[in-house]
């Protein structure tokens, strides 16, 4: 019995600490979905994923009826305030600079359980003043902790 004292004592301490790393917020940024939309604004006429990405091409070729663009971000986020979460899209576009990208910002709501979802349009004067997209970069912040991060290839 003697034995199991030192490994229960320890196993203590492992928890204790695990427990004191876990209570720090953390967040994570999932999938980001960006899509353009139609004049109507919508990104698919059907809800198959097969449909979305042939409409999709579809939008990419006739560029004359695209009327704005969608940000579908999926996130998780643990032990955070809720006035404090905010996502931000970053846009490299012909009309930014990497320096100077165009930003948008759109505060969050911490809700408990599985991953959420948060959308963030670019359409109207936005979406004509942008130009074409070349990259993106989405964040997830916790007032100005940074709790995580995405970016397109070319960001």
């Amino acid at each position: 019995m003697t034995t199991l004292r030192p490994w229960f004592l320890g196993l203590l301490i492992v928890l204790g600490v695990a427990t004191t790393v876990a209570a720090e917020p953390t967040g994570k940024i999932v999938k980001v979905l960006p899509h353009l939309l139609d004049a109507q604004g919508r990104h698919t006429v059907s809800p198959s994923l097969f449909d979305r990405d042939a409409y999709q091409f579809h939008l990419r070729t006739h560029r004359d009826l695209v009327s704005g663009a969608r940000f579908d971000i999926q996130w998780k986020a643990r032990r955070v305030r809720a006035a404090n979460l905010k996502m931000r899209l970053e846009l490299l576009t012909t009309t930014s600079t990497k320096d100077r990208p165009l930003v948008f910002e759109q505060s969050i709501a911490a809700r408990s359980g599985m991953g959420r979802w948060v959308k963030i349009p670019v359409v109207g004067e936005d979406y004509e003043k942008a130009g074409e997209l070349i990259a993106w970069r989405v964040s997830l912040w916790n007032g100005d902790a940074l709790l995580s991060e995405q970016k397109s290839f070319l960001w």
